[in-house]
């Protein structure tokens, strides 16, 4: 696998959309939940009225996810920050013609300082 951009850009996208879809069932739980008495929870039906009579079910399909997939992206990002901070030499492929042009100067500018000394 050369270019593997694609697949991280996939995996980010996908990383976010399960996040969102969470944190907004999350907050309608939340909101839904603190405004009703217990008679008017267990008389709620549909996918959210589940949710608030199964509450073992709504947390580890949802809330524990969440702090899974919260944990991982803290982790990548730390892995990712000390890769990216590792200082890797330059390649000279890498230069422009007009960085090399200047590294040419500046390595003969050095030569005749060493040859005057």
């Amino acid at each position: 696998m050369k270019n593997k951009k694609p697949l991280w850009i996939a995996l980010i996208v996908l990383d976010v959309a399960i996040t969102v879809f969470l944190l907004v069932v999350s907050i309608i739980m939340l909101v839904d939940v603190s405004s009703k008495t217990a008679a008017e929870i267990e008389a709620t039906k549909g996918f959210i009225g589940y949710l608030e009579n199964h509450t073992l079910f709504y947390g580890l399909v949802f809330v524990v996810p969440l702090f899974l997939i919260l944990a991982g992206n803290i982790i990548g990002l730390v892995v990712y920050v000390k890769r990216s901070a590792k200082k890797e030499p330059v390649k000279v492929n890498d230069l422009t013609e007009e960085q090399k042009e200047a590294l040419r100067q500046e390595l003969l500018n050095d030569l005749k300082n060493e040859k005057e000394e």
